[in-house]
């Protein structure tokens, strides 16, 4: 396996389930025509992160096959696209779980208890963060699929430390004794 493969692989997660595989929609290219039409041709690769985001909205995550697409699509190489995904800690390259959970680990929020937070919550979903690094595969999932945790940069809102966001809902204060609250809001 190349350099370049080797990279670009999705790692398989017990997330995965809950998320369709990749595939070349008449949405999909709906999107990459609007998309495109936005920019000069000189300027295509500009649309490299709006179909990002796009993908990962349908997709729960960016995998070789959707790397290899918007490439293709755009007439740039893949390695072009995957410096884009590893650059932006907001793409994943692996499935998250059905709720992925971002805590905010900033100075106000870890003053206010966000790792002990993180340790709760990976306790009671029964989450293993020991391979889990900041930049490459920041995101840990739970042996059942439903939850997934990272660790994220400031969620902008320091005064009301720590935070913590599920999916897209926001939570503030959220101290280590409402972990399991909050992981029942949605089991």
């Amino acid at each position: 396996m190349s350099s370049l493969d080797q990279n670009i692989a999705s790692e398989e997660t017990p997330g995965t389930k809950n998320f369709a595989p990749f595939a070349i929609t008449p949405a999909l290219e709906a999107e990459a025509t609007k998309r495109l039409a936005q920019f000069p041709d000189q300027q295509k690769r500009s649309a490299v992160l709006p179909l990002l985001h796009y993908i990962q909205h349908h997709h729960g995550f960016i995998s070789a096959a959707a790397i290899d697409w918007v490439a293709a699509t755009i007439g740039i190489e893949p390695i072009k696209v995957l410096e884009v995904v590893t650059f932006y800690p907001g793409f994943r390259q692996s499935a998250p779980g059905k709720f992925h959970i971002r805590v905010c680990r900033t100075l106000s929020c870890a003053m206010g208890g966000s790792y002990e937070l993180m340790e709760k919550l990976c306790e009671l979903s029964g989450i293993d963060r020991s391979h889990a690094d900041s930049h490459h595969h920041p995101v840990s999932v739970s042996p059942c699929g439903n939850f997934s945790v990272e660790f994220a940069e400031c969620l902008a809102s320091c005064g009301s430390a720590p935070v913590c966001m599920v999916n897209d809902d926001f939570y503030e204060g959220v101290i280590p004794e409402q972990a399991e609250a909050l992981l029942k809001k949605y089991s």
